[in-house]
């Protein structure tokens, strides 16, 4: 598998650097929809946007198996328990210190997709809000 995916990697980088494979957002799209709080946009609901994309229709089947593992794989330990990880920190946080006023800062990738840290705080009963570029705390 660690194989298959270096090859599918290595496969999707001289792609984009020969021009026939594009993201289908750039930077700036990300950029514009976090600063917006559009949070549920397309860009945003790709759970596997921060791990290369395996999985595509000209596999044969039993790498496009492999992929799928593969992809699984990531999602599970690199996103979503990464989420959860960060997610118990907060809560423990503020049920350690109640009278303490806090701020968190997270990057974007712990709120793409599902199971995102604001998804774990909401499950445990925390109303979580966004507050936009520029808006004063």
């Amino acid at each position: 598998q660690v194989v298959f995916a270096l090859n599918q990697t290595l496969l999707q980088q001289e792609s984009l650097r020969a021009g026939s494979f594009q993201i289908p957002y750039t930077t700036e799209d990300l950029i514009k929809h976090y600063n917006c709080g559009d949070l549920s946009s397309i860009i945003f609901n790709h759970d596997t946007s921060q791990v290369p994309n395996f999985v595509n229709a000209t596999l044969p089947a039993h790498e496009r198996i492999t992929a799928q593992e593969i992809d699984s794989y990531f999602r599970q330990e690199l996103i979503y328990k990464r989420n959860e990880r960060m997610g118990r920190r907060v809560k423990n946080l503020l049920e350690e210190y109640p009278d303490k006023t806090f701020f968190f800062a997270f990057g974007a990738g712990h709120f793409m997709g599902n199971n995102t840290v604001i998804d774990v705080l909401r499950r445990e009963g925390y109303e979580v809000e966004h507050t936009p570029a520029g808006q004063a705390i």
